[in-house]
């Protein structure tokens, strides 16, 4: 895609956020009770990357979903670090190269437990992120800009076949001329 000096593109530090410093299997361990935790936040981040067709203006929403996933993790750590702990080291050793959950549900059980009582976020059912559900949002409509493509020159019209006179002495075949 090419720029022009007209088209905005955002500096070095509105871009930069803070990463976060997380292993795999510790992400992979917290991934359904963050996703149900920020998921207003990350739909309204999918919704305007789907609506806009440009990154450059869903920045401050994927600002957002870095800060929720800070927030969201900090908590676990400050409240429910033990729990945590074991569930995804257990997920590291045990769940194989794919990490797999099954092996470690005794250790998943007191982890839900403790981020529902202390958080307040309950584990989402089996299936609850391939569901459609509504997202109501207070970003304003973008405006759909109309096809500006050239429309090509039309075709001449063809000349009437039956009006041109054959040559003189040609034999037709079957409506060829020979």
């Amino acid at each position: 895609m090419a720029f022009t000096n007209d088209d905005y593109l955002p500096t070095f530090e509105e871009l930069t956020v803070p990463e976060i410093h997380l292993t795999s299997s510790v992400l992979v361990s917290g991934a359904h009770l963050y996703g149900k935790y920020c998921d207003n936040i990350n739909k309204e981040f999918m919704l305007c990357f789907q609506e806009e067709s440009d990154p450059r203006k869903c920045v401050s929403e994927g600002k957002q979903v870095t800060n929720c996933a800070f927030e969201f993790y900090g908590k676990v750590k400050k409240n429910c670090h033990e729990e945590f702990t074991s569930y995804w080291k257990c997920i590291d050793n045990c769940g194989s190269s794919k990490m797999d959950f099954s092996k470690c549900r005794r250790m998943q059980a007191p982890f839900d437990n403790c981020v529902k009582e202390k958080i307040g976020v309950e584990r989402p059912p089996l299936g609850y992120f391939t569901r459609l559900r509504e997202h109501e949002t207070s970003r304003p409509k973008p405006q759909l800009k109309p096809l500006e493509l050239p429309y090509p020159e039309p075709l001449p019209t063809a000349p009437d076949v039956s009006k041109i006179p054959s040559p003189e002495g040609a034999k037709c075949y079957g409506g060829i001329s020979l």
